[in-house]
């Protein structure tokens, strides 16, 4: 997991989120909203372990 990964993730359900409601399309802005999400939750978990490894040095 890497930081970049997790803001590349949140970055395409933004786009997919706006798409969906273009396109009046729920699934596809409800499917972009969750893919934020898990960019978020994976964003975060990368700053945790990199605090872990800092702090156990």
């Amino acid at each position: 997991m890497s930081k970049a990964k997790g803001k590349a993730k949140q970055a395409k359900g933004k786009f997919k989120e706006a798409a969906g409601k273009a396109m009046d399309d729920k699934g596809m802005t409800a499917e972009g909203r969750a893919e934020q999400a898990q960019g978020q939750v994976q964003e975060v978990a990368s700053k945790a372990a990199d605090r872990a490894k800092k702090a156990g040095r």
